[in-house]
């Protein structure tokens, strides 16, 4: 039978956290070996009232390592057969767990899985995205994506209904083989928070694993539910993140023009 470990890094989230834990709690899984809470030096208290449970673990660190190293330092105590890094602003439905390594384990090719994810009024969120690229960042930078949204990166065309492979699902709900994970050596630590899970993504994609979205299986995602109170600083990562993307994936032509069609964006705003 496969076992499953679940990661979650957590900063300053507020009551989110508890709401997440309740809800694994209450899934519909034997194979639940351990939930790993790693803290990025938290300053709120969403660490106080957890619900109490001997398969919860609680990693503190005494410093804010980052997305994609707060994900690694708590797989690395994983010896599961699945490992799925979790956002603290997520709530799951009670078969979602049990479901998603039954499908995993009849679909071999995939190494990757997504699931729909609703918002706080229960809409579906368009959640998933194709590999950046130089055309699709310059058609964004000149606002061809909003009359033409099939030419960004995020999926926005597509209304996430039915279940298909894709480039790159949410990394809200990244659902993994954990021999992948380690095969990979886990995310790229050097993206501090956002695009470490296309990254991942783009690498396993080039060992031939498969990204999949599947609309069957369901939770909940309030989306930027710890970092709306400083999004200037969620914008600044957001573009650090996607320019050292480039100069990891492109060469070096295209990556100097890559940071070019920022400075037009921002000269059009």
């Amino acid at each position: 039978m496969s076992s499953l470990d679940i990661v979650i890094v957590n900063w300053n989230s507020g009551p989110y956290l508890r709401e997440c834990l309740i809800s694994i709690l209450e899934a519909e899984t034997s194979c639940l070996n351990n939930v790993f809470v790693v803290d990025n030096n938290s300053d709120d208290e969403s660490l106080t009232g957890l619900p109490p449970s001997d398969i919860i673990k609680i990693k503190r660190k005494n410093s804010n390592l980052g997305f994609a190293k707060g994900c690694n330092y708590g797989a690395f105590f994983s010896s599961s057969d699945f490992i799925l890094f979790l956002n603290p602003d997520t709530k799951l439905c009670r078969n979602t767990l049990q479901r998603s390594l039954d499908f995993m384990n009849t679909n071999e090719d995939i190494g990757i899985l997504g699931i729909q994810l609703l918002n706080d009024n229960s809409e579906i969120t368009k959640s998933c995205s194709r590999f950046c690229s130089l055309s699709r960042t310059a058609f964004h930078s000149l606002g061809i994506t909003k009359f033409f949204p099939a030419l960004g990166m995020p999926m926005e065309e597509w209304d996430h209904k039915e279940s298909k492979e894709v480039d790159q699902v949410i990394g809200a709900y990244f659902f993994t083989r954990n021999d992948l994970f380690k095969k990979l050596k886990g995310f790229d630590e050097r993206f501090f928070v956002f695009y470490e899970e296309m990254d991942f993504a783009f690498r396993a994609k080039q060992l031939g694993w498969k990204s999949y979205f599947n609309s069957d299986l369901k939770g909940y995602h309030t989306g930027g539910g710890t970092t709306d109170s400083i999004k200037a600083t969620r914008l600044f990562y957001s573009l650090k993140s996607r320019i050292q993307y480039s100069f990891k994936n492109f060469n070096k032509l295209k990556s100097f023009t890559f940071i070019r069609s920022f400075k037009i964006f921002f000269i059009c705003i």
